[in-house]
């Protein structure tokens, strides 16, 4: 059994390290990656491609890592904790979070005639209004008994601050408007170096304290009424699940803007792969999975003389997979 596992986390490395490498040849123009450690030398076409393989391409692909390995690790946590299949990372408001963040220091600014200072301003924006719906989730997380009441109040969370966005939405001005929508639809290519150093931390952190969740994350498999007989704290089991799942998604979509079904079809998959539930096994598999799906939308999407947006491609691979989950799990879905 663990020799098939093995195989298959082997397949699926060999896999991203080659996906990996495509994505940061293809473009609009192809370019070797063996020129990624050459020296450019006078040419003005050897520095130009340097330039576009290291500033641009490189941390792209690096970003498509993080984004497919953390958004599809929180999905199994939600889709365990809910015990919902159609769960995902942004289902206890996340997302909406980061999204009002993001409206307010675009939308806001122009409104008051302020200048947005760069990406850094949209990031860190989205980093505090994830922030703030998190901190919401985990205040009444403390409060409510069961898990379905706690998705009650993220969805409730989601749609007042849908409804505030929609507010700054009515009063802002074209431009300002513009440049929300194109964050909405996400994007890996907006992560620079300077950023990286403080997304990687982030992930790395996150991805750590989701593996350490694995165990408990398996007694509750059988039920709450299992997992407490077996010692686990379910509040305190919720509480560390939503702070998580806010660090690691809040931190992707604030840099990346919301990302489409990877968090949600991946886990499915990596299940389905490896035959079984154990999340320590469907850990490794959902985080591989979800890098290798995420770096093939992104080789799409530059296939194009104007690159499609990554939720675009995204929902391309995930809509046919949920809509799979809910015509084999008819009976089961209310």
């Amino acid at each position: 059994m663990r020799l098939r596992y093995t195989t298959y986390y082997t397949i699926l490395t060999l896999l991203l390290v080659a996906l990996f490498v495509a994505d940061v040849s293809v473009g609009s123009v192809f370019i070797p990656f063996s020129e990624l450690f050459e020296t450019p030398d006078g040419d003005l076409n050897s520095q130009v491609n340097h330039q576009i393989l290291f500033n641009l391409r490189l941390p792209k692909a690096l970003t498509a890592i993080i984004a497919g390995m953390g958004l599809s690790v929180t999905g199994m946590m939600m889709q365990t904790l809910f015990r919902n299949p159609l769960a995902g990372p942004y289902i206890l408001g996340v997302s909406s979070g980061a999204t009002l963040g993001v409206a307010l220091v675009t939308m806001s600014a122009t409104m008051l005639s302020v200048s947005v200072a760069g990406s850094w301003s949209v990031a860190l924006a989205g980093i505090a209004g994830s922030t703030l719906v998190l901190m919401l989730v985990m205040l009444f997380s403390r409060h409510v008994r069961n898990n379905v009441s706690l998705l009650i109040v993220g969805m409730m969370i989601g749609s007042v601050v849908g409804a505030i966005v929609n507010v700054l939405q009515n009063f802002s001005n074209p431009d300002a408007l513009k440049l929300f929508i194109v964050w909405t639809l996400g994007s890996l290519t907006s992560v620079t170096w300077s950023q990286m150093w403080l997304l990687l931390p982030l992930f790395a952190l996150g991805m750590v304290l989701c593996l350490l969740l694995c165990k408990p994350l398996n007694g509750m498999l059988l039920g709450d009424n299992y997992a407490i007989g077996l010692g686990i704290n379910m509040r305190r089991m919720r509480m560390s699940m939503v702070l998580v799942t806010g660090l690691l998604a809040g931190s992707i979509t604030a840099f990346c803007g919301p990302i489409a079904f990877i968090g949600v079809a991946v886990p499915h998959l990596a299940r389905g792969l490896m035959r079984t539930s154990e999340h320590h096994v469907v850990y490794w598999a959902a985080a591989l999975l979800g890098a290798n799906l995420l770096l093939v939308c992104d080789i799409l999407s530059s296939l194009f003389s104007h690159p499609l947006p990554i939720s675009t491609v995204s929902a391309l691979f995930g809509a046919p997979i949920i809509i799979w989950i809910i015509l084999r799990d008819k009976d089961k879905m209310i």
